[in-house]
């Protein structure tokens, strides 16, 4: 089932004008990301020309920056609870990330750095103040709330697929400096999206909140016993996932390289050749797709009192991450054998982390607003960021080492390591679950 405006009204006017800034914002983000890797691994002398970085040196290179858009988010965070409030943080980002994927159109690598400067920065100050400003159009007790965040996560979604197909192609045929600018322009809509909208925001935001979110300067707050637990178990669920995303983020470094030379994308009928940036597409189309009835179905159990605690669906999504690398196992395998793999194995491998996705990112974002101080919501927003940033890094030293051990058994490795963990976390779910006081029981 596929959200629609109409579902999107039954909820804050604040949603829609967040929904499309984060479609935009991601549009520019996951643009850049798509051809990132490819722009570096492609040799200096192609008439498309990149930096011919080896495999290795481009998913290094990934992981660092990766890990470092996310870790910016812990003093972005900050900066939004303390000094310059929460809207201005986004306004502030925007603005950076605008000057960051503009800056990489230059064809020049000491410009390519810069702009990655300028996109970490901007990516800091925005995304934990914009998943905080969420969860402020709703109160503590409201139903709608996990809902709430995953028609958000949908936009992300729609931003993301977007992005993948056109700044992919367009990255890809004409040149990547093109590509770079398109998620730039994604961006610069993302900012007058909101601007035109932030007052929905702020009228809402008053309503449901006891802080002005707005007009809120950091105080000393000395937190109690049950703040204390809740934000334990917000970091312990932060630190569960970062095993999430290190296997999750193998999509735009090594599963992508594994799409560009391992893959066989030519459709003979269509003579046509499938861009390897397009089948990152893949996941943000799922998401669209199944999203909304994803949330539906949690709700529906919560409803009729079987086990749909944040916890739990989180232990399930990192499971069925897990399984979906069984398909890249039987991918390198035929890889091996026939020299190409076929293109289905990674359809149904991005099913499965579609799925672990939808059942553990969004529910951790929604959690992490419920069980927050609210005068800390958006730094320990900025935590969960940096630990994902740490899940990223992981990713890309995990990539790093692909050509010496082989994708089967990296891939073979991350199947058992997601599984154990979503497991152990699922023994362990009643002592968590105190940790809430009653929040998520």
């Amino acid at each position: 089932m596929l959200v629609s405006l109409s579902e999107i009204n039954h909820h804050p006017k604040g949603l829609a004008v967040l929904f499309f800034t984060e479609l935009w914002e991601r549009f520019s983000y996951y643009g850049m990301r798509a051809i990132l890797v490819l722009y570096l691994i492609s040799d200096f002398n192609d008439k498309n020309q990149g930096l011919g970085w080896s495999n290795k040196e481009a998913i290094m290179l990934y992981g660092w920056y990766t890990a470092l858009v996310y870790i910016a988010c812990i003093p972005g965070g900050i900066i939004g609870d303390r000094y310059i409030t929460r809207i201005n943080s986004v306004i502030y980002g925007g603005f950076l990330l605008c000057a960051g994927h503009f800056t990489l159109a230059f064809q020049n690598e000491l410009f390519f750095f810069i702009g990655l400067i300028l996109i970490i920065l901007g990516v800091g100050l925005l995304k934990p103040n914009i998943s905080t400003l969420v969860g402020n159009l709703y109160k503590i007790n409201d139903l709608r709330r996990d809902q709430g965040f995953t028609i958000f996560y949908i936009g992300i979604n729609v931003g993301a697929f977007l992005a993948s197909i056109i700044v992919g192609y367009v990255g890809e045929v004409f040149g990547w400096h093109y590509g770079f600018s398109l998620a730039g322009f994604g961006m610069l809509l993302g900012q007058i999206s909101f601007l035109i909208g932030k007052k929905n925001i702020i009228e809402i935001s008053k309503k449901t909140s006891a802080i002005s979110t707005f007009s809120f300067k950091m105080k000393k707050h000395k937190l109690s016993s049950i703040e204390l637990d809740r934000v334990k178990l917000i970091l312990i669920s932060s630190l569960i996932l970062v095993i999430f995303w290190a296997s999750f983020e193998q999509a735009g470094g090594l599963l992508n390289i594994f799409a560009y030379e391992k893959t066989n994308r030519y459709i003979s009928l269509l003579n046509f050749e499938i861009p390897a940036s397009w089948f990152q597409s893949i996941n943000p189309l799922l998401i669209i797709v199944l999203g909304y009835s994803v949330s539906v179905f949690w709700i529906n159990l919560k409803k009729r009192g079987m086990l749909a605690t944040s916890i739990f669906k989180i232990s399930i999504g990192i499971i069925i991450m897990g399984l979906g690398f069984i398909f890249m196992i039987f991918a390198s395998i035929e890889s091996e054998i026939y020299g190409k793999s076929s293109t289905y194995w990674l359809f149904l491998a991005y099913l499965f982390f579609t799925i672990g996705e939808l059942c553990a990112s969004p529910v951790i974002l929604s959690y992490i607003t419920k069980l927050s101080p609210e005068k800390l919501t958006a730094s320990i927003m900025g935590i969960y960021f940096a630990t994902i940033g740490l899940g990223n890094k992981l990713a890309g030293i995990i990539g790093q080492y692909s050509q010496a051990l082989g994708e089967k058994l990296i891939f073979t490795g991350i199947t058992l390591i997601c599984v154990f963990v979503g497991g152990l976390v699922i023994i362990m779910h009643k002592r968590l679950i105190r940790l809430s006081h009653g929040v998520d029981d």
